[in-house]
């Protein structure tokens, strides 16, 4: 839950301005943070399911994982055509990317390890 609050407030100071971040952010890729606030978003969504002990909790995350791959090839792409961006993204992304599929796999794991009638969907 904590990831997902900070990755929605992060972004959207970004995306709107908030607080002056966006000028401590130097080159940043607006698809990028648009795309961690869409993460975000999603994170709650799984972390309620988390709680509830729902599958498609996993599924989310999984999701999410795969959008995460599919903007990171989408960065590189703006990279090579001579877009600016800033070289912590890089770190960023894959970070990003290797928390949510850890997280993908801890609740898959958790889930599926409580008793059958407990994980049954609504």
């Amino acid at each position: 839950m904590a990831l997902a609050l900070i990755t929605i407030f992060m972004s959207s100071s970004v995306l709107f301005d908030w607080f002056g971040i966006r000028a401590k952010q130097g080159n940043y890729v607006s698809f990028i943070v648009k795309t961690n606030l869409t993460a975000g978003f999603i994170y709650l969504i799984a972390a309620y399911g988390f709680i509830k002990s729902r599958i498609w909790a996993f599924w989310a995350m999984l999701s999410v994982a795969l959008l995460l791959i599919y903007t990171f090839a989408l960065f590189f792409i703006h990279i090579q055509s001579g877009g600016t961006y800033e070289n912590r993204t890089i770190g960023a992304m894959i970070f990003r990317i290797l928390i949510t599929l850890s997280l993908s796999g801890f609740i898959y794991y958790d889930i599926n390890k409580r008793p059958q009638n407990y994980n049954k969907p609504e």
